[in-house]
This record gives C-alpha cells, structure tokens and sequence, in this order.
C-alpha cells in the first residue's frame, strides 16, 4: 500500500484530500467529523468579520439526468463571532494534532487588519493560513475576495503583510475570473507566498425561473450573481492548475481546487502539479464518506503504477503540457469502427456528417446488413465520433504513419529561414 501522507508547504497531512472552506469546514463539529471520516485536512470556512448571509442562498445545474453537475452559492464569509471560531479551531486542533488544520483568511486591504487576524488564528494553533483573494460575490463589493485577487498588486501587497505576522505557511487562494492566472500567481510569489491554491468559484448566474422569471436563487424576488463551482468547472481548474505548474517563475507548491468528485480527478490534478487536493461540492452532495472511496483508489492506483508515494505522483505530466505551436503537426489518428461492436444508431455519423469531416459512410453488405465505415483517407482524427458514440469499444482512434514529426514553430522557423 502506498504512502499518502504529503509535506504541503510544510503542512503535514495524512493524505492530501482536504475540504475547501465553504460549508462543509463552518464549524469545529463538521470539521472533526470529517477528520474522523477519513479528510487529511480541512481549511476552514473563511474568517473575518463577521458577515450577515441571505436566504435562500444555493443553486445548482443538473444536466442529462445527473445531479448537481455545477453548483452555483451566494453565500459569503463566516457568519460567526471569530471568537467561537478560534475556539472550535484549537479544540479541533487539539483533538487531530496530526491532520492539518488551515484557517482561510479575508480582511479589508489594510496592513494592520492583515497582522491582526494572522496573529489570533497563529495562537489558535492552525498548521497554515490561506488568503481568500477569490470569493467573487459579495466580498467583492467591498474591495475583498476576488476584487483584491484580480489585481496583482493588491495580491503581492496583502501577501506581504499576511507574511510579515506569520510564523506558519502561507497559501494564497487565486481567483478564476482573470484573464491570466500565472499573473495573480506571481504576484504572490513575489509577495512571499508559500504555496498557492486554485480555483475559487467562477462569476454565474445558475438560471432563470420561467413561471416566476425570478432568478435562481432569488432573495425576496431579487437575485445577483455568485460562485460557480462542481464537476462542471473542472477541466477550466485543470488547465489554471496546469499553467500555473508550468511556469518556471510560480516555483511552490500548489493546491489543487475546483470539480474534484472522486479519486481519478485528484489523481489528473496531482499529475497536474498539485500537492493536496481541495473539495467541497462533492461533499456537499454526497457526505463526508467519499473520502473512503478516494483514498482506496488512489491507493490502489499508485500500486498499479508502482509508486511508493502519493508525492513521487505531484507534476508527472506537466512536461507534457505545452503550447500550441508545440505540438506535432504530423502525428495522425484515424476512426475505425468496430462493427461486431457497434449497434447501428448512426450518431457517429450524423455527428461526422453534420459537424464535422464528411467521412463516415453508410454501406450495405453483399447480405443486406447495414454498416458504416470511415474513409480514412478523409478522417483527420478529430474524436468526434468516439466522444458521441453511446457504446465503448465501438470505435478505436488508431495512430497511423505520416512522415517526421513537424511543430507549427519549428515550420515557421523553417519558412522564415534564408536560402543559403
């Protein structure tokens, strides 16, 4: 069985699935159960000073039969006394003096603010601190949250101070809704930072009620925007986390956030780049358990790849994630239905032949069944027809010979290049 424990930033846990802060870490009771559930650590639910919250303040977007595919919250900051937070935080801490304990942080953009709640929570006994520059609702309204983390000075500046009162490691919590996120990201590490977590929720809108036309949700018929966050919004966390990997200047750990169901995602994230791994609205939706079924099958998954440690696991692919201009322009897949497989319900074709290459044919055999075939001379590999196709197996995406492998950048190079 292979080891989880991870040395993130210096905050050690027993494994490296963590529960963002958001509700599931509001209070010492939810966080002790879910330490005894099996989490390795929890950041709990951001302090400050204490907010007055909305009702009704959650939504969420099913899609195709499945439950809670995003989830959408205006929900803000603790709406408890900090006092009682601190107290819960050291009894929980005392409890699970081997499970990590991070307090999530938002003040206004004030040194003095910043050196004085770092130095209340430091003496509730938190293993790290993480700086909430992400919330984009609310908070944001007044100059916290995402309205500091879409300005990278306000990042580098608030990073510093948080850094000049603390004695534990200090993450800084990036906000998606930027153009580019390795400029936040280097601003905080310009700013001292220890590590960095991604991606807090996402502007949005969950929809529209069309008997009311009130929002969803809706406080007494007004609505306004908030976070977006669940398995919808992983594939953008990804690629943030990916980026961020990547570059050589955003050399520290990172905290991977954003659609985290089960243990294949937090596998890609740590392949990714990250170090630990956030979750909440898996939580949301399904309880503290989870936790069982992710560290049995990263376990069991580190076993198959004969990986002695979760750790020897962090960035494995990020030499493989590159730019564009980078990628072989040579390299050739072509469709090939399997016709013992498939069952005839011509998506793959009307998806082809609509949308994409024109290069599924519709044939009949010398017995009169209908197949359908791929001109492979006409197929440019683009994996519509397996994405659409409803039955595994029926089609493969085969690799096929054609000539030296050729970038885009090193074509350009070659065109731009004088003749001798």
């Amino acid at each position: 069985m292979a080891d989880l424990r991870v040395n993130f930033a210096g905050i050690k846990a027993p494994n490296p699935f963590w529960l963002a802060s958001a509700p599931p870490t509001n209070s010492g009771y939810q966080v002790q159960r879910a330490f005894e559930a099996g989490w390795g650590g929890a950041v709990w639910k951001t302090l400050g000073d204490p907010v007055i919250n909305t009702s009704s303040r959650f939504a969420a977007m099913h899609f195709n039969g499945q439950r809670v595919a995003g989830f959408n919250n205006i929900e803000l900051i603790t709406d408890r006394p900090l006092e009682v937070n601190l107290k819960e935080i050291y009894e929980t801490k005392k409890r699970f003096p081997n499970h990590a304990v991070i307090a999530s942080l938002m003040v206004e953009p004030k040194q003095e603010k910043w050196h004085e709640i770092v130095k209340k929570v430091e003496a509730a006994g938190v293993d790290g601190l993480e700086l909430n520059f992400g919330c984009p609702h609310g908070m944001a309204e007044r100059g916290m949250g995402a309205a500091s983390g879409q300005v990278p000075e306000l990042v580098e500046k608030q990073t510093r101070w948080a850094k000049e009162a603390a004695n534990t490691p200090v993450i800084v919590k990036l906000t998606p809704n930027i153009t580019d996120i390795t400029a936040t990201a280097w601003a905080a590490v310009q700013g001292g930072a220890d590590a960095i977590s991604m991606i807090n929720t996402i502007n949005s809108l969950a929809g529209v009620d069309l008997d009311s036309w009130n929002t969803v949700p809706h406080v007494a018929g007004k609505g306004a925007h908030g976070g977006y966050c669940g398995p919808a919004v992983k594939p953008i966390a990804l690629n943030m986390v990916a980026e961020c990997a990547r570059n050589p200047e955003i050399n520290i750990p990172i905290s991977g956030i954003g659609g985290i169901s089960n243990w294949k995602d937090a596998a890609e994230f740590i392949l990714m780049g990250a170090g630990s791994v956030q979750v909440c609205t898996a939580a949301m939706h399904h309880g503290f358990s989870i936790v069982e079924d992710m560290i049995d099958g990263l376990n069991n998954y580190l076993d198959d790849k004969q990986l002695a440690s979760v750790e020897e696991l962090i960035g494995r692919t990020v030499p493989r994630y590159s730019d564009w201009g980078n990628l072989d322009l040579n390299y050739k897949i072509v469709a090939n239905i399997n016709t013992d497989t498939c069952i005839n319900c011509n998506k793959c074709h009307i998806a082809c032949e609509d949308t994409a290459h024109q290069c599924i044919d519709m044939l009949t055999s010398p017995d009169g069944n209908k197949y359908l075939q791929v001109r492979t001379e006409d197929c440019v590999g683009c994996n519509l027809c397996s994405i659409v196709c409803p039955v595994d197996g029926a089609i493969d995406m085969i690799e096929i010979p054609n000539g030296p492998p050729m970038t885009w950048n090193e074509r350009q190079a070659a065109i731009k290049q004088p003749i001798a």
